[in-house]
């Protein structure tokens, strides 16, 4: 069985930013280690359209941008949307059931899962479908944006604590 893991840049006041502030060097070779060992993503559509990015070749990529680009290019995404019509390569489009497309994919599979986005792991949460959540925690206060959480918290118990890199801390959290 698959394990649906929620992980996402935060800053000190609960918010997710892509643009906000970007990984040090040392938090996105993590990333790129991370993708790596993924078994896939799940993503909603407007996190899904950002990280269309890294479909393309960008020029002005350094090794470790094109080392990313690889590793979340081979993994199988799903997308959750009612608006879009096709997606991407390595994508399937989930636009019916999603609870029951999701809960297939959690019974079938091994590995983690990514969750992307809040509004979809909200959702997910709700139907009891994310077991871990992992906050990266940046040293930043950005006043605003979207929440980590979306909505109410799930009750969550603390399982890990790890510096990932200098100023990063991961906080890991299960469901309890």
């Amino acid at each position: 069985m698959a394990k649906f893991v929620f992980a996402m840049n935060q800053s000190l006041d609960g918010y997710v930013d892509h643009q906000a502030f970007a990984p040090p060097p040392a938090l996105f070779r993590h990333f790129i280690d991370d993708v790596r060992q993924l078994t896939g993503m799940v993503y909603g559509r407007g996190l899904y359209e950002v990280m269309r990015y890294w479909d393309d070749e960008v020029a002005e990529w350094g090794p470790a941008e094109r080392e990313y680009a690889q590793a979340w290019r081979s993994k199988p995404k799903w997308v959750v949307s009612r608006s879009l019509q096709h997606v991407g390569p390595n994508a399937t489009l989930i636009s019916n059931d999603m609870p029951k497309a999701l809960g297939q994919l959690k019974a079938e599979l091994a590995g983690e899962i990514e969750v992307g986005g809040p509004v979809l792991a909200h959702s997910l949460g709700a139907l009891g479908l994310v077991d871990e959540y992992r906050l990266y925690m940046h040293p930043v206060v950005l006043g605003g944006g979207s929440p980590y959480f979306a909505g109410a918290r799930p009750t969550l118990r603390l399982a890990a604590t790890e510096q990932v890199c200098e100023g990063i801390i991961r906080l890991t959290y299960v469901t309890a």
